[in-house]
């Protein structure tokens, strides 16, 4: 996390760098020609593009010379067993659109640029932009549409989804991390949302099983989301030996609302829980907003006695 904050900021303090190096002068003189040729600013035409193809090309140069240790046309690079070979034209996807460049090559073909990587056909964060639009219901039809009308790139529905598999991907690893052994307070809710179905584009009514818990520091943890047709103790008792299998191994509260069957699901997966405490108010989203109840565990915690749901409301 560290270096990942550390090199978003070095791209902060490189990007201003690169704007102050533009004068105000230059870049109104910028503008005037490309207002005088009938240029746009934006667009696969525009100037943007254009200086963006330009920073891209000098960044290719700039990562040629560090790669051979010497600039072009210098004689200390004479007998170095490598030099440069031409270059290979490419066309890449960018946020203002698609922009041809041309890449240095060097005879031994070690080269391996950052910038712009061997065999990679986007940059400037087009990955990103096509999850923003997935998060938000599109489909790959959808995506595709937009990117070529907006920002005139053409991204193939298999790109699309092979990019939207990493999110599932990272999905499946986080749903089945480790979890600690206790958790002081778990909410377990079910919340109904209306999602796009992927198969048939459909937007219809789901409900996302959702468990919270509070660890013995009493930091609040989304311990998975599960998402079903409709609530059920069933599959509570599903969800409740999964966070089993991952680790947990003793809950001193279960707060949940009146779902039938819900409690005694509870008492099966953790018969030694301390306490159930039923809110028909309650739900997982206010659970995220307070840990107010953190210090009634201790109220509990001398039980070691199995529960009677029954008597568990009261």
């Amino acid at each position: 996390m560290a270096q990942s904050t550390a090199i978003k900021t070095d791209d902060v303090i490189a990007a201003q760098r690169i704007a102050g190096a533009f004068a105000p002068e230059m870049i109104d003189a910028l503008l005037r020609d490309a207002k005088a040729t009938g240029t746009p600013v934006d667009g696969v035409d525009g100037l943007l593009n254009q200086m963006t193809k330009a920073v891209l090309e000098r960044a290719l140069q700039a990562e040629m010379k560090d790669h051979l240790g010497y600039e072009t046309g210098d004689p200390a690079g004479n007998g170095t067993g490598n030099s440069r070979n031409g270059k290979s034209t490419k066309t890449v996807s960018t946020r203002n659109g698609p922009v041809v460049i041309e890449v240095p090559r060097d005879r031994n073909g070690s080269f391996e640029p950052s910038i712009v990587p061997k065999r990679a056909r986007r940059v400037g964060n087009i990955d990103d932009l096509i999850l923003s639009l997935y998060s938000r219901g599109m489909t790959t039809r959808d995506i595709e549409a937009h990117l070529l009308e907006i920002y005139g790139v053409q991204a193939s529905r298999e790109l699309i989804s092979n990019v939207t598999e990493v999110v599932a991907d990272e999905i499946k690893i986080w749903q089945s991390r480790p979890l600690d052994e206790v958790y002081p307070i778990l909410y377990v809710d079910g919340i109904r949302i209306r999602i796009r179905v992927k198969d048939n584009g459909v937007v219809t009514t789901k409900v996302a099983y959702l468990a919270v818990g509070v660890d013995v520091d009493g930091r609040k943890h989304a311990l998975g989301c599960w998402i079903k047709d409709s609530e059920g103790a069933k599959f509570w008792q599903k969800v409740l030996a999964d966070l089993r299998n991952r680790g947990v191994r003793d809950l001193l509260i279960v707060c949940c609302d009146g779902l039938t069957g819900l409690p005694e699901a509870v008492v099966a997966v953790f018969s030694g829980a301390a306490g159930i405490s039923r809110s028909h108010n309650w739900s997982a989203r206010s659970a995220a907003r307070t840990g107010t109840a953190l210090m009634a565990a201790s109220s509990f915690a001398s039980s070691d006695r199995p529960v009677d749901p029954d008597s568990a409301w009261r």
